[in-house]
């Protein structure tokens, strides 16, 4: 009974590991009832729901004839290189200058933002809505730029005059990382005070392909009235429509709101001073679209022959922890760094990373890191995994005495229990203890896990050997030879790739498990003989740094449990005998 519930607790203790997050429901996001006013009429802009009129709906995608080249902005900065269309002034063409797509140095440039003619048309834009009778830029505005480059510490100014008296400018800034700050100015040259709304918004006119990862958010996201909102894709299309597009509307003071992928973010920041409206939208038109956008709730009134700015940001980047927290700490950006998804044990994967990053940047190395990692968590939990393994080791010596009641009482179950609790009692032995290590180690497995896949510094990491990339799988494929064959055996079935790694942890898996005591049923002991072989398959589809984490975990575990049991052995020496 007792090792039946050994192998129970590791059956769930696995279950837990691989569905945690999966069975977990995320926090629900409100869909706020919105009535629409008709487009334009957003004179008052009295409550939030009235302010879905104010930010423009327009596809905004119209064709551009292929012999008249757009009117540009250049980007050129330290971390950031592409072009602002002055056709309605759309942040649409950013490549990151430090990331490409694969480990190839000379692979593509990991691109964020696209223009309208590209297969995947992304955008950000800033404007304003007024009352009706008052002109205000749209997409088909055609600004006038101050420079033909932006570059770190100098900022250009974009204008466009309505031919009434009042003129428009962006006063655009990027910084050495990824964000940029606009200026949203107002001139005022009429008799008559003008009252506006600033907006800004991020857009994709295409729907996202998505790893579907049940541990990772892709989708809408943002911090809105003191919560992180999040929507998936799929969310925001059923929820968008039920309320005439609108998957998600909130208000709140400050924020961000935008778009999170695996490692980047594209995020639209208003005044941290200024209450405004979030709108998360799907846009069922074409191939599909997705809006996250926000609008000031409260009207800049432009005093006649006067002047009113506010100032507006918007982060297109990768989601790097300690840049993200420096714009949260330092530039008072309310809790950008959650648009990194720690997952359900952010108080463990935080200080996990933090742990590794310090170890990394004292090794030079991240698998050197995970290795030198796995001690110090040997050394946390060393306490208790001693007396779980010492008990396991008396187990295993105690397997003569075990087999001499099973066959002294085969026919008498009530009799052989007492008789085997007897037994444990008089050797100090508590049975139920040898699952201790492996349920010990789920939290730290499943953060570091996390880790490694969302963390952007993980990515393209090497290790030594054929490991160029710890973020992604072990490239080497017994199936094939390890590339001796020209044949990729995934192609038949993605169960089909097995490396080198995941077999050098299943070696070690099946070496710590000769030190356990076996399960006493026949039944249950075959089971555990092809646990070694069902866990090197499962984590050959797991990133190479997580199975060296495993691997160096085990032969830790094999050492200890070895020197234990040797000193069990002389400590105790008439243990073992029948």
């Amino acid at each position: 009974m007792d090792q039946k519930r050994l192998f129970l607790a590791i059956a769930i203790s696995v279950a837990i590991l691989f569905g945690f997050q999966a069975l977990m429901p995320r926090p629900p996001h409100r869909a706020v009832p919105v009535q629409t006013t008709a487009a334009g009429d957003t004179a008052g802009l009295p409550h939030p729901s009235d302010t879905i009129s104010a930010v423009p709906q327009d596809a905004g995608n119209a064709p551009v004839a292929p012999d008249k080249p757009e009117p540009r902005l250049k980007i050129a900065a330290p971390r950031v290189s592409g072009s602002i269309d002055l056709i309605g002034a759309r942040f649409d063409d950013l490549v990151l200058n430090d990331y490409h797509e694969t480990i190839a140095p000379s692979s593509p440039l990991v691109r964020l933002l696209e223009a309208r003619h590209d297969p995947q048309p992304s955008y950000i834009q800033f404007g304003w809505s007024g009352p009706a009778g008052v002109k205000v830029p749209d997409s088909a505005s055609q600004w006038t730029e101050s420079a033909d480059t932006l570059t770190l510490g100098k900022p250009v100014t974009l204008t466009w005059d309505n031919g009434a008296g009042i003129v428009f400018q962006l006063i655009v800034g990027v910084d050495q990382d990824y964000m940029f700050q606009v200026q949203q100015r107002v001139e005022n040259h009429t008799d008559a005070a003008v009252a506006l709304h600033p907006w800004a918004r991020v857009r994709r006119d295409y729907t996202p392909q998505t790893g579907g990862y049940s541990v990772l958010h892709e989708g809408l996201v943002g911090w809105v009235d003191g919560r992180l909102r999040e929507t998936t894709y799929a969310s925001a299309k059923s929820e968008g429509g039920k309320h005439n597009g609108i998957a998600y509307q909130g208000t709140g003071r400050g924020g961000w709101s935008g778009f999170t992928d695996k490692y980047w973010l594209e995020a639209v920041i208003p005044d941290q001073n200024a209450d405004a409206a979030t709108t998360y939208r799907f846009l069922d038109e074409g191939k599909g679209g997705y809006q996250a956008d926000t609008v000031s709730t409260r009207a800049d009134e432009v005093p006649p022959h006067g002047d009113l700015s506010q100032t507006a940001r918007a982060f297109v980047g990768a989601k790097v922890v300690q840049l993200l927290t420096h714009y949260q700490d330092v530039d008072g950006i309310g809790h950008l760094s959650y648009a990194i998804d720690w997952g359900w044990f952010w108080f463990l994967t935080k200080p996990i990373y933090y742990a590794l990053d310090w170890l990394n940047a004292a090794l030079g190395n991240f698998g050197l890191a995970i290795l030198v990692f796995t001690i110090g968590v040997k050394g946390l939990f060393f306490p208790l995994a001693n007396k779980s393994y010492k008990s396991m080791s008396k187990m295993k010596l105690l397997a003569p005495k075990m087999q001499a009641l099973r066959e002294q009482y085969k026919e008498e179950p009530a009799k052989l229990q007492s008789a085997t609790m007897q037994l444990y009692k008089a050797e100090s032995v508590n049975p139920a203890s040898g699952c201790l290590p492996m349920v010990l180690q789920i939290p730290v497995f499943f953060s570091l896990y996390k880790v490694i896949f969302i963390n952007i510094d993980m990515r393209h990491a090497p290790f030594f050997g054929w490991i160029h990339d710890l973020s992604s799988i072990d490239p080497t494929n017994v199936f094939n030879l390890f590339g001796l064959i020209p044949f990729d055996p995934t192609a038949i079935s993605p169960f089909l790739h097995l490396g080198v790694w995941p077999l050098i942890m299943g070696v070690t898996m099946w070496g710590q498990q000769k030190l356990n005591p076996p399960p006493p049923d026949p039944m249950q002991a075959r089971m555990f003989q092809f646990m070694p072989v069902i866990f090197t398959f499962m984590l050959a589809r797991f990133p190479a740094g997580l199975v060296i984490y495993w691997t160096w975990n085990n032969l830790l575990t094999i050492g200890q449990q070895w020197l234990i049991m040797r000193q069990t052995r002389l400590a105790r020496p008439g243990l073992a005998r029948t």
